[in-house]
């Protein structure tokens, strides 16, 4: 089953740079943003990756904005700070709604020498202090499944979150991606409620559906990641899913594409706005292979 898909997403038309990739040309991309809007300013975390033979993803930034646009850098994270020999794509929330509220990052990390990867978190009082924040592992994975790019979402004291899982259980296919729904009182003890979105044999997503954003939580509409095959790995597009009698049902084809390069846009980041508008983050392809961080308006 597959659904309409009448609500805004990103657009690369009219869409603004908010961080140009580090170089220029393949495999150097600034993206997989996470975004939130906190007392009228944007907090946005966001990861800076090199050519493969370069070191692949070296650090995430954690940077702040009046307007959503120009973005001032407060923490910078390193891969080798956290023994990863990558990191992807970062989670950033705060812990209440207290005035006092703590911030956390949710970190993807690669094991050395390995397809498997983990998830980790880190608490501080500022922003400007998470790259010395308290550290904790949160989703371990396991032998069998490697975890990243978490979706994480507070209201209140309940806690969801969405996290991209690959399975590791065949040699060469450790790119194959579902994604898995967990809830949570605290945000670092969670329950696994299992699989909720996955491609469709054929389609435009065969090999990989990963949850990206959520656009609204009631009813749920999601963007997420996809890509048909496994030449298409770091090139995905987005599409939508919704939930419809308790299932998550997706896009019959992509909604947002890049017109250049690799036609890759992935990693969509919502923020709800005050005038009832959002503000999407996301990465997207440049003709000259690389990847910058770009924003737009729905």
């Amino acid at each position: 089953m597959h659904i309409a898909t009448d609500l805004a997403v990103p657009r690369f038309e009219g869409a603004e740079v908010v961080v140009p990739a580090p170089a220029k040309g393949p495999g150097n991309w600034t993206g997989a943003p996470s975004a939130v809007l906190v007392d009228g300013v944007f907090w946005l975390a966001y990861r800076v990756r090199r050519p493969i033979d370069a070191g692949r993803g070296v650090s995430v930034v954690v940077a702040r904005s009046a307007d959503g646009v120009s973005f001032d850098p407060v923490a910078e994270l390193h891969r080798d700070d956290f023994g990863a020999a990558s990191f992807e794509r970062a989670a950033l929330v705060t812990t209440s709604d207290r005035p006092d509220a703590r911030w956390r990052l949710y970190l993807s990390c690669a094991t050395p020498d390995s397809k498997h990867w983990w998830i980790e978190a880190l608490d501080a009082d500022r922003p400007d202090g998470l790259a010395a924040g308290q550290r904790q592992v949160v989703f371990p994975g396991s032998a069998t499944v490697g975890v990243k790019d978490p979706v994480i979402v507070r209201r209140g004291s309940q806690w969801q979150a969405w996290v991209c899982r690959h399975p590791l259980t065949e040699r060469g296919q450790e790119d194959r991606m579902t994604s898995a729904y967990l809830t949570s009182a605290d945000g670092l003890t969670w329950t696994d409620h299992g699989e909720v979105l996955h491609g469709a044999a054929g389609e435009w997503d065969a090999r990989g559906a990963r949850v990206t954003t959520a656009v609204s939580l009631d009813p749920l509409v999601l963007l997420y990641d996809g890509r048909p095959d496994a030449a298409s790995n770091w090139f995905e597009t987005t599409g939508v899913a919704r939930s419809v009698g308790g299932a998550l049902f997706s896009s019959s084809e992509p909604v947002a594409t890049s017109p250049e390069g690799t036609g890759a846009l992935r990693y969509a980041s919502a923020v709800a706005l005050p005038d009832g508008r959002t503000r999407f983050y996301f990465e997207a392809a440049r003709a000259d292979g690389s990847h910058d961080l770009m924003t737009s308006l729905g």
